[in-house]
């Protein structure tokens, strides 16, 4: 007796199999935010600019430190949006067809979920690192409870981050001595 397959049966499969493209309207929406990211850093620029270069107005050491980390923090959120939006594509859609291009990002070959879950913790954490230091700058104008609550919640970032790169390690090892 032949156990032969309907082509009914393969309808719920494949439709599951191609739900993975509703996703592309989200990564299209990241990349619109990515683009206002760019014009964030282009008006905070052009704004210290014309403060810089005012005689109107003298920008201290702080205030351009606070300013210049406030662009670095738009650039680390800006390379955690092409980490979710190349990534997350290869990953869950489809294959971008990168392997011989010139200018394709050297982690992304070997990117996977588990891959893509730790390089976002430790960006995430260089994000928050970022904000703890422009709050340290800002210390006197900060009561004690907000430094401790931002210090309390980056520790639980790098914890967290620590917890799924470990978690991640071992799913790897494991993985790695089934086959």
């Amino acid at each position: 007796m032949s156990l032969e397959k309907k082509p009914e049966m393969y309808v719920l499969p494949r439709a599951i199999f191609m739900s993975r493209w509703l996703q592309a309207p989200l990564y299209v929406g990241l990349i619109v935010a990515q683009g206002i990211y760019v014009w964030q850093f282009w008006v905070e620029l052009y704004v210290l600019l014309i403060n810089v270069f005012s005689s109107h107005k003298h920008v201290t050491d702080a205030e351009l430190m606070l300013v210049v980390l406030g662009l670095i923090d738009v650039v680390m959120i800006s390379n955690l949006l092409v980490m979710v939006i190349v990534g997350g594509w290869e990953t869950f859609i489809s294959k971008l067809g990168l392997e011989s291009h010139p200018d394709q990002p050297e982690w992304l070959s070997h990117v996977n979920a588990g891959v893509l879950k730790v390089k976002l913790a430790t960006a995430i954490i260089g994000i928050s690192s970022i904000h703890l230091l422009k709050t340290f700058i800002n210390a006197e104008t900060l009561d004690e409870k907000t430094l401790l609550w931002q210090t309390v919640i980056h520790m639980a970032l790098v914890l967290s981050a620590i917890a799924i790169a470990y978690t991640e390690k071992i799913t790897a090892s494991i993985a790695t001595s089934e086959k």
